[in-house]
């Protein structure tokens, strides 16, 4: 090998650097995307993901200037950063896109999920969910003689580290909400 450590099939006289720069590795990433609340537009912006076959790994919608009829669309997606900067670039030049946040890229951010948690059991497994669930800050917000329901909020580790935990104590079912991410400060 050479001291300018050329690549075979590149040559010394090239005007063109042919060495990748890509990375392979996928990452995860949040975007926050301020769209215009009419009909339309969330399949628009899903339609983008599902025709490039990108993966879409939570999303959350919900209004959030009534008076500018302005939504938040919360995506959370993982890609190479190649994959990521595209995925940016074609929601920018959607019509009804106003702007396009990387939450994980642009500093930081707050990110939350909200979970239900059905688990049945009697006995010292209804107590051990309970101790469980005191240790998490869950509350309770149905029972019955057979089950609890419980409410979780936190990032997305807590939650699935709240659900592995009750899955031997007779887990019933999750809802999970999505997550809801803003970046800090002002």
């Amino acid at each position: 090998m050479n001291a300018l450590a050329i690549k075979k099939g590149s040559s010394r006289k090239s005007a063109y650097n042919l060495r990748p720069t890509f990375s392979d590795v996928e990452e995860r990433h949040t975007l926050s995307v301020i769209v215009d609340n009419e009909a339309g537009v969330l399949a628009r912006v899903i339609g983008l993901f599902s025709g490039r076959g990108y993966n879409i790994e939570s999303l959350t919608v919900a209004e959030t200037d009534h008076l500018g009829h302005l939504s938040r669309i919360t995506i959370v997606t993982t890609g190479t950063p190649q994959v990521i900067e595209q995925i940016k670039a074609q929601l920018s030049r959607i019509v009804p896109v106003h702007g396009v946040h990387d939450l994980t890229v642009e500093g930081p951010a707050v990110e939350r999920e909200l979970a239900l948690v059905k688990v049945a059991g009697t006995g010292e497994k209804r107590v051990e969910a309970m101790r469980l669930a005191d240790v998490f800050r869950a509350k309770v917000v149905d029972t019955t003689l057979e089950s609890f329901v419980f409410e979780l909020t936190g990032d997305v580790k807590k939650i699935d580290a709240f659900v592995d935990l009750m899955r031997p104590l007779g887990l019933e079912e999750v809802a999970r909400t999505g997550v809801a991410a803003m970046a800090r400060g002002a």
